[in-house]
């Protein structure tokens, strides 16, 4: 069985593939979800990471979602995926535009200090739990300071983390044994 495949920088760029079935058995899909609030700066530092992946190479079977601010209606992406790398801001004493990889299993392993939207990730978590097991995750946090002030650009600290959190998105997928 044949079926085309798109994700999201092919599709843009009309190079959909046709794929055989048992070839997605060997290279399970990767979503990368940003989540954040482009409205408040900083805060919307994992949908801009996901903007800036889409202008770097991945491999065929990791697909982007900019997940906005977060909320119930991402909870079908626990189920389509097996693999999911989540990008979002956090805010903690660290070092502005640091960018760290949590291992989190349960809702509670997330950290308590996830900006604006902390209660729907948590809620989110903790849904996708109740539905089912969770898939294997991992979190990229970029650490920011407070933001209070309505823009749509990153500072300068933090945009200067997007390289290193395309990084370390390579050396997950490469970890999840997808590279």
């Amino acid at each position: 069985m044949f079926f085309l495949y798109c994700n999201l920088q092919s599709y843009r760029r009309n190079l959909c593939t046709i794929i055989k079935t048992t070839d997605i058995l060997k290279h399970e899909k990767i979503l990368v979800l940003g989540l954040g609030n482009v409205l408040m700066g900083d805060e919307g530092i994992g949908v801009k990471a996901i903007e800036y992946l889409m202008h770097k190479p991945l491999p065929s079977n990791v697909q982007l979602l900019d997940g906005g601010t977060g909320g119930f209606h991402l909870l079908s992406f626990f189920k389509e995926y097996l693999k999911m790398i989540l990008i979002d801001a956090t805010i903690s004493n660290n070092v502005v535009g640091e960018v760290k990889h949590i291992r989190p299993k349960f809702a509670s392993d997330f950290p308590k200090s996830l900006s604006s939207h902390d209660i729907g990730l948590r809620d989110l978590m903790q849904s996708a739990q109740l539905i089912g097991e969770l898939p294997d995750m991992h979190l990229i946090t970029i650490s920011i300071v407070d933001f209070r002030n309505v823009q749509m650009k990153l500072t300068p600290e933090v945009e200067q983390s997007l390289p290193k959190v395309y990084d370390m998105v390579l050396e997950i997928i490469k970890e999840l044994g997808s590279v």
